[in-house]
């Protein structure tokens, strides 16, 4: 489950640097919880390339994740956000976070 809720985010991040493919069988398998089966056939390709193409994805996001730590980063702005008694810059944090 921690690992769905990982890429998700990741996906929420780097989304549009995907082709639209990826994202449609990421889409697809994460968001809409279907099988690879279900995918080779409404796609009318292998279960093997459905699963090769999903491991890119990751592949992909994981390695745009490594180079600019934007999900890393959002991760750190929100637990300055709840530990901050200042109201003003906690409304001025989570602006720059929905940016």
């Amino acid at each position: 489950m921690e690992e769905l809720v990982y890429y998700t985010m990741l996906y929420d991040i780097y989304g549009n640097l995907l082709t639209e493919k990826q994202r449609a069988y990421f889409e697809e398998y994460y968001f809409n919880n279907l099988s690879l089966s279900e995918l080779a056939s409404i796609y009318n390709i292998s279960r093997n390339a459905i699963h090769r193409q999903l491991k890119e994805t990751i592949k992909r996001l994981e390695n745009y994740e490594s180079i600019l730590k934007l999900a890393k980063k959002n991760k750190i702005l929100e637990n300055i956000i709840n530990n901050v008694s200042d109201e003003e810059l906690k409304r001025k944090l989570q602006e720059v976070i929905s940016l």
